[in-house]
Parts: structure tokens; C-alpha cells; sequence
């Protein structure tokens, strides 16, 4: 068979690649996998190396496996012998065989994940009795720096110590390598910077496996962090045949401690290495290669590709700007209807965004229209914990029969109720034919249950706030009665001690405000219809008959992944890019790559969207386009005058205050309710009272659609752009 058959020029001259270093820059869908296979292959078969000469890294076990069944159908069960596997599993193997070296009793230790990580965070900080909050920190933010330093391959007693918050860290890293170590475990990072040391530390050891591993090849190499390189540049030192695949245009897993810059590192570390380009893309059509261009060609330090396709130009690209996410969501599904009709699967589309709180809207319009959706990377909204968290209190609020509800917050937050405890409570109740919530009411009167006073008062202040929780409930004051179950149950104190990093402390954060925000609309007219509606759109989303579904997930879950059409929704500055990163020009970078990823996993079609407002809480905020949709050329968008005239209006509006008709430049026709509705009751000079923001001066107010908006300057919190219905700012003077 010959192996490079049915590949092009690049392709080609990628596999058969002579010995030394080769830096292989693949463009999005341009075959990189199938370099990476053909190259593997081209060696056993014609480059006279044994499989187990051979080591490939992949980032995920689904890939070494796809790696793996690629080459068994190029040359037969000899590739069975090779050493394809992550950074993590093939370290394991290693550090298992030369356990003898290690400081660990014996090679069978064990591999703690996040949540034995944390815990033997939390007994580190308990035995040392440091405050954190003293210093600002929390247990993931103390995980978070340790397995930075062991990323970067800093041990404990190099750690730096300038000052008193990095000596408390640099004291929890090293209590929290002791107890690893006298518990013989070790964590995912440990496993690659203890190989690492292993073979610092051995050269002989390093000599061996250097000569054994006679070629390395690594895939997704901008995904790599320090410590990754590093194993890499050992395994590769003597015969220094380091071949990889990469693209540092698609590095967006930063915040995981990879380092794009590793590419510039090869190409120091490795001066004569061959540099191949990969730029014919198999996927997209040139509209949105050329797109895509755009947008990633402002980003310094790379190396610029000329994306090019056999598949011709395609589709322009569609742009709609929607008055808020409800309309840009509705948006979005109509046309997936439409696309459905004439043809296109639900399993061919997908819909993207950059943060999965953005999703809540679009599963509900997705329930609305019965359109069957999965969730990658994620779950649904309302099978989120801590929203289920806060449904189950609800819920059982509306209901005190409801024992599922009952057993899941009765200790949630931990408030020293435990299982046995439960079990006599529940136990009694149903001996007594009475609910949990009248049994709580008993105990809140006096009557024994058999259990300890200790106890017995812990149930009996929950009853009494249950008790006080449904009369906020029968006054229809549900965004109110929520804040106050959070406050009292310290539930974000709870959050933040049950979450692995500080980015899932705040996405956390956002579900839990996008609760409050349903509830707060009280479109319902009961707490009953509001959880029913909750429990309708849970399942449409996980149990529809039909297999057939759209896909919703994040932009970073989308990495690798492509689909014939391909919505990019919420294109604001603010959102993408995000808000962190308009002051820090190396995130701002990332957020463009994380646009670049984006646009290039569709195939066909590709549809912008955006909202002249977003919902921000129990406020409304005007949004900016995303800086990124101006670096798109006008000649390769559906309707140009939507991504020039009409976002240079809206941005002349929120800049300057002037008015603006968000209809006048939409490609499309909206039916808004009446200006007339809104009643002007805020006028500039008056001082106002907000339950959240405290007390400020109103610079504006002016009718919208169905609202009036007003600008208040906060003596807190600067100013803010609020929508009167939720506000319900008190008028402290005229």
C-alpha cells in the first residue's frame, strides 16, 4: 500500500519527513490525524523502526484509541505494539516501572482526582490553621497554585516566598506533597513532573529510555504546558527525532496551564527543525476560511496560513442583531426550523456560545418549539447542581410532601444533620402518617422525636425557616425569597467550598443569577407553574424519543469538532470577547482564537448573532458588538449593512446616549409592542434608593420598546443602565 496516496503536496511532505525535528503547523480540518497515522506508519513500514521505538501523545484517551485503530487499518496488528497513549497515562507506566527510584512505598500508588485533590487541600489548610480568607484564598485557589507550580516544575522548596501569601502556599504545596506521599498517591500532575525529575535526576535511567524512544510524536502541541515540554525535549534528546502537530491559532485551553508559546520554544530549542504549513482545509467553504482569516490575522506572534479549499466560496455568511436573547434565541430556532424543512438534519447543527449560562435561553426556546437538543461538554440548565440545588428548595417549599426534595437540602448546605439523623426523622414521620414538612412544623412546637436537643433545634430552625420561606412564597415574592434562602443557607460560601477552580465558582454563580432572573420576571402565577415549566424543559432536553438532536455546547467544548451549520451567538464585547480580557492583551489574543475555533467548525453555513441588550441580573444593559465582527469583511456577509450601518449606530448609542430605531438597519422585520406602554417615572436629578446597589442620582431616562430605562450614577458602584419594571428603584427625593 502506498502511504501517501490520496494525500497533497504538505500532507506528504509532512510524512515522509526525513529524521530531526519537524514542526508541523496544521490549519483547522486540514488532515492533521491523518499526518499523524501515515507518519507513524511510513516509519514502520519504510523507515526501518519497530513499533516500540515508537512513542505518540495524544490529549484524550478517545484520541489515542482513534490513533491507534488508524494505523492497524494502514499496517496490520504490528501497531498493536506501539506506545500511543496521553502525557498522563504513558508518565503512569513509566513511574510504575521505575517505581524503585520514586520516594513512594511501592509502584502500586494511586492517582487522586479533583475531588481527593481538595480534600487533602482542605485537611493541609485545616492542620496548618492558616486563614484563608485572611489571605484571599480558598482551597481551589491553593490547588490551582500548587498545580501551577508543579507545571511549571517548581517543588516545594523552590517555591517563592517574597511574601507572607506565598509562604502560606509555598507551606500548603509541601504539606500537601507529604501527605500524598505518605498516602502513596499522587496526582494528575505529579505524574508528569515526577517523570520529569525522574529522568533529571537518573541520566543514566533518561539514557535508556532516550535510546528507546527513537521517534516522539506529539498531537494538539500548543496544548502543552512547561512541564509536558520539557518530558517531551528529554524523551527526544539523543536522537532528537521530535516530530509535531500543531496549531497555535487554536491554543484556548490557557486557562488549563497550556502555553501557545511552546511553538516558539520548539522552534528555539530546535534552530534546524523542518517547518511544514498544512493549509488546505477539508472542512469549510472559502467564505468562512476567509472569515476566519480575518478575524485571527490581528493577532501578533504567529505564523500567518493562507487557508485555502477545493469547495469554492459556499454561502455567505449570515448576520442578525436581535433586540435581547429571547429574540436572538427565537431567532436561531425559526431558522433551524426552516433548515429542518428543507432538509438539513438537527444532528448536522450546532449552536455555540461563550459561557454555558447562555444556554438557559436557548433550551427554553429550543422546549418552546420542540426542537430535541443535546448539551456537549455540560448539562442542561436545570440539571445543573446547583440549580437543582436551589429547584429542590423551591420545590419543597411548594410542597412538603415532597421527600426527594426533602433529602436532598435538608444537609445542603452541611448543617450538621446527618444521615442517622434523617433516617429518625423520616422514620417517625412516616410511623406518624404525617408529611416531613408538618413533622417539622411539630418539632417547631415542642413535640419529641426521639433525638438529641442538639438535633432536634437544628430540624426545628429549618422548619422555622421553611415556614417563613412559604409565606414569601404565597406573596409572589420569589426573586426575594430565593436571595434569602441563598443568605441564610450561605449557599455561596458552600459553592465556593464544593468547587474545583475559581472559573467554576463563578459559572456556578451565573446559573444560580439566571434563576433569580426567571423568577424575578413572575410570568407565573404560581410557584407551582414556575417549577413545572422548570421540570418540562428538563425533559424535553433529556428524554425525547427522537435520536435526532441540534447540539448546544461552549466554543472551548467545540475544539476538533465540525458540523455543516454552525450558530455563533452572543458576538458582544463583554461576552466575546470576554470581559477579563479587555484589559489584558494576552487573553484578549486567546479570546480571538477561542472566535477563530469557533468559525471554523462549520462546513457550510455559519450564522453570527448578537443582542442590542442583554439581561444582566434583574437589569437590562445595552451591549456593544463584539470588536471582532469589524475585522470580518462586508463582501463575505449576508446583508453587509447589518454588520457596518447598524453596529455603527448602536455603538454611536451606547456611547453617546443618542436614540436609535433597532429595526431601521435590521436585516428583518420585528413586531414590537408599542413605545407607549412605558410610563417615564425616573427624571434626571432624582435620588434614588436600590435594594442591591445602594443609593445614586439618575442621569437619564427614556422610553424602550416596553420599559423605561434609566441611567443611575450609584455612589457604590458607578453607573448603571437599569430597566424600570425590575429595578423598582424607591424615589428618595425629586
Amino acid at each position: 500500500m502506498e502511504l501517501t496516496s490520496g494525500l497533497n503536496l504538505q500532507q506528504a511532505k509532512a510524512v515522509t519527513a526525513s529524521d530531526g525535528a519537524t514542526l508541523v503547523l496544521a490549519g483547522p480540518g486540514s488532515g492533521k490525524t491523518r499526518v499523524l497515522t501515515h507518519r507513524i506508519a511510513h516509519l514502520i513500514g519504510e523507515g526501518n523502526v519497530q513499533p516500540y521505538e515508537i512513542v505518540s501523545v495524544t490529549f484524550t484517551n478517545k484520541a489515542a484509541q482513534e490513533m491507534k485503530h488508524r494505523v492497524e487499518q494502514l499496517i496490520g496488528r504490528v501497531g498493536r505494539s506501539l506506545r500511543i497513549g496521553t502525557f498522563h497515562a504513558l508518565c503512569a507506566r513509566i513511574l510504575r516501572q521505575e517505581a524503585n527510584a520514586l520516594e513512594y512505598h511501592n509502584r502500586n500508588f494511586v492517582v487522586y482526582d479533583t475531588d481527593d485533590q481538595l480534600n487533602t487541600v482542605r485537611r493541609t489548610v485545616a492542620e496548618l490553621d492558616i486563614d484563608l480568607k485572611q489571605l484571599q484564598l480558598t482551597p481551589s485557589k491553593v490547588l490551582r497554585a500548587i498545580s501551577d507550580a508543579k507545571n511549571e516544575l517548581i517543588t516545594p522548596r523552590d517555591y517563592p516566598r517574597a511574601e507572607y501569601r506565598d509562604e502560606a502556599l509555598a507551606r500548603f504545596y509541601e504539606r500537601y506533597q507529604s501527605i500524598l506521599q505518605s498516602s502513596n498517591a499522587m496526582d494528575f500532575d505529579d505524574l508528569i513532573m515526577s517523570t520529569v525529575m525522574l529522568m533529571r535526576q537518573n541520566p543514566a535511567l533518561a539514557e535508556r529510555y532516550q535510546r528507546y524512544f527513537r521517534h516522539v510524536l506529539v498531537d494538539e502541541f500548543q496544548d502543552t504546558n512547561m512541564a509536558q515540554y520539557e518530558l517531551i525535549r528529554l524523551w527526544g534528546k539523543h536522537s532528537q527525532n521530535v516530530f509535531v502537530v500543531g496549531d497555535e491559532d487554536q491554543a484556548i485551553y490557557a486557562f488549563r496551564g497550556a502555553d501557545y508559546r511552546n511553538v516558539a520554544r520548539f522552534r528555539r530549542d530546535y534552530p534546524h527543525a523542518t517547518v511544514i504549513l498544512l493549509e488546505q482545509n477539508y472542512r469549510s467553504t472559502q467564505n468562512i476560511l476567509d472569515a476566519a482569516r480575518a478575524v485571527i490575522d490581528r493577532n501578533p506572534d504567529r505564523t500567518p496560513k493562507a487557508l485555502f479549499t477545493d469547495r469554492g466560496g459556499g454561502a455567505k455568511i449570515s448576520m442578525y442583531e436581535a433586540f435581547d436573547e429571547n429574540e436572538e434565541a427565537e431567532y436561531i430556532v425559526k431558522e433551524v426550523e426552516r433548515l429542518r424543512h428543507a432538509g438539513m438534519s438537527l444532528n448536522n447543527m450546532a449552536i455555540m456560545y461563550r459561557t454555558n449560562v447562555q444556554s438557559r435561553v436557548i433550551e427554553m426556546v429550543c422546549s418552546q418549539f420542540r426542537i430535541p437538543y443535546r448539551i456537549v461538554g455540560g448539562v442542561g440548565f436545570y440539571q445543573r447542581r446547583e440549580v437543582k440545588d436551589m429547584v429542590a428548595y423551591l420545590r419543597l417549599i411548594d410542597s412538603d410532601v415532597d421527600s426527594v426534595s426533602f433529602d436532598r437540602v435538608i444537609n445542603t448546605p452541611k448543617r450538621g444533620i446527618g444521615g442517622k439523623t434523617v433516617a429518625t426523622f423520616q422514620a417517625w414521620a412516616d410511623q406518624e402518617g404525617i408529611s416531613y414538612g408538618e413533622g417539622l412544623t411539630r418539632l417547631l412546637n415542642g413535640e419529641s422525636v426521639g433525638l438529641s436537643k442538639s438535633i432536634t433545634e437544628k430540624l426545628a430552625s429549618f422548619g422555622e425557616m421553611l415556614a417563613e420561606w412559604r409565606g414569601m412564597a404565597q406573596e409572589k415574592r420569589y426573586a426575594e425569597l430565593l436571595d434569602d434562602i441563598l443568605e441564610r443557607t450561605r449557599y455561596d460560601d458552600y459553592l465556593i467550598q464544593e468547587s474545583k477552580n475559581e472559573e467554576q465558582v463563578a459559572e456556578r454563580r451565573e446559573n444560580v443569577a439566571e434563576l433569580r432572573q426567571l423568577l424575578a420576571q413572575a410570568e407565573f402565577d404560581t410557584l407551582s407553574d414556575f417549577l413545572t415549566d422548570a421540570s418540562l424543559s428538563s425533559e424535553r432536553a433529556t428524554n425525547h424519543p427522537d435520536d435526532e438532536r441540534i447540539t448546544l455546547l461552549t466554543l472551548h467544548a467545540s475544539k476538533g469538532l465540525e458540523y455543516a451549520v454552525v450558530f455563533l451567538t452572543g458576538l458582544e464585547d463583554r461576552l466575546l470577547p470576554h470581559s477579563r480580557a479587555l484589559d489584558d492583551p494576552d487573553e484578549m489574543a486567546e479570546e480571538r482564537r477561542l472566535m477563530y475555533v469557533g468559525i471554523t467548525r462549520a462546513k457550510d453555513r455559519l450564522y453570527l448573532t448578537r443582542a442590542f441588550r442583554r439581561r444582566m441580573g434583574t437589569y437590562f444593559e445595552p451591549c456593544e458588538p463584539s470588536r471582532f465582527l469589524y475585522d470580518i469583511p462586508t463582501h463575505l456577509i449576508q446583508g453587509s449593512s447589518v454588520a457596518t450601518e447598524a453596529t455603527r449606530q448602536q455603538t454611536l448609542y451606547n456611547r453617546q446616549g443618542s436614540g436609535w430605531n433597532p429595526t431601521a438597519s435590521f436585516d428583518k422585520v420585528i413586531p414590537f409592542p408599542s413605545a407607549e406602554r412605558a410610563v417615564i417615572k425616573y427624571r434626571a436629578g432624582m435620588r434614588v434608593y436600590h435594594a442591591k446597589f445602594g443609593e445614586g442620582t439618575v442621569i437619564e431616562s427614556k422610553k424602550t420598546p416596553d420599559d423605561e430605562e434609566v441611567a443611575v450614577a450609584f455612589r457604590e458602584v458607578g453607573v448603571k443602565r437599569l430597566m424600570a419594571s425590575f429595578a423598582k428603584m424607591e424615589i428618595l427625593s425629586e
